[in-house]
């Protein structure tokens, strides 16, 4: 559904976007996560069509973002990160306008509105004016504007910034429902919401991306073994020290607390065996082997600091 290639945007001489490629799929719902100032809203922007690239490519569909960009801005609902709304209009007047410039025609409207109105549960302030609704309905609103045209593709910039917590839950799982049916592409910085909605994620960092695949591959790493284990019938330096010799394991921290051993195993397998193999070969109780991950917010920091 979209495929960029080699995407680079300067605004004067800074490099705002730096030779970024990435595709997503029919019916995939992808994060596009990173710190503020990364490229994500002008990525968003120039997929959209608000932006043209300074190099590179964007094919939306089968439409070239240099070629067709009135079919490829058809094909896509945005929501920009500042919702816009005209406060003084009822919420229907606001969306019935917004069909109108969609080109949704009369006979089909009605429907089209309730259909928004259903998917977004804004049916009980459809009557009510824009300045009169919470944060969390205001971005249901400009959410539900996003939608009418049924389009393919919806582009959701931080969709739920500003919200507290429970209106968050609330746009998540509109997302969720909507993802059930269209490709979906959103950016935030809330690793949280990333985690929780998204199929696929794509990190990027002073507008390269740094990492692209799906959160528990991201959690997982494909170099890297996180092994807590707990065990008995052994003294800590004597663990620490044999297990340390095990191919593959780069460091051993004793947990204080109630004398658990954690192991960091790196490399392209899993050596778990082995260690598994060193604790039979010499008599220990074995009470727990598990291996862990790292927490998407680690990883995060790790491809996005200085």
């Amino acid at each position: 559904m979209i495929k960029v290639e080699g995407l680079t945007k300067y605004y004067g001489d800074f490099l705002a976007v730096d030779n970024i490629s990435f595709e997503v799929k029919k019916g995939e719902i992808v994060g596009l996560l990173g710190p503020n100032g990364a490229g994500k809203t002008t990525t968003l922007r120039i997929l959209t069509g608000y932006l043209l690239p300074s190099g590179g490519s964007v094919k939306i569909k089968d439409y070239d973002i240099y070629k067709d960009l009135r079919e490829i801005k058809k094909t896509i609902g945005y929501l920009p990160e500042t919702t816009p709304l005209y406060g003084e209009m009822l919420v229907y007047d606001y969306l019935n306008f917004v069909a109108d410039s969609k080109g949704i025609e009369e006979e089909k409207r009605l429907a089209e509105l309730k259909r928004v109105a259903d998917v977004c549960q804004i049916k009980d302030v459809m009557h009510k004016p824009v300045n009169e609704l919470s944060k969390g309905y205001k971005q249901r609103v400009g959410l539900a504007a996003a939608m009418l045209g049924d389009p393919d593709i919806l582009v959701l910039d931080e969709p739920t910034s500003g919200l507290d917590p429970n209106q968050i839950v609330e746009i998540r799982e509109i997302i969720k429902e909507i993802g059930k049916e269209k490709t979906v592409l959103f950016s935030t910085h809330i690793l949280s919401e990333a985690e929780a909605t998204c199929d696929r994620l794509v990190i990027i960092s002073k507008g390269k991306i740094v990492a692209d695949g799906k959160t528990e591959e991201l959690k997982r790493g494909r170099d890297k073994f996180i092994v807590n284990l707990e065990l008995e019938n052994v003294d800590s330096n004597t663990a620490v020290n044999e297990l340390k010799v095990v191919n593959g394991v780069e460091d051993v921290k004793v947990n204080s607390e109630n004398g658990s051993l954690k192991l960091t195993l790196e490399g392209k397998e899993d050596f778990r065996r082995e260690v598994y193999s060193l604790i039979k070969s010499k008599d220990w109780g074995l009470l727990e082997m598990a291996r862990a991950s790292e927490t998407l917010e680690e990883i995060f920091k790790k491809l996005t600091r200085e």
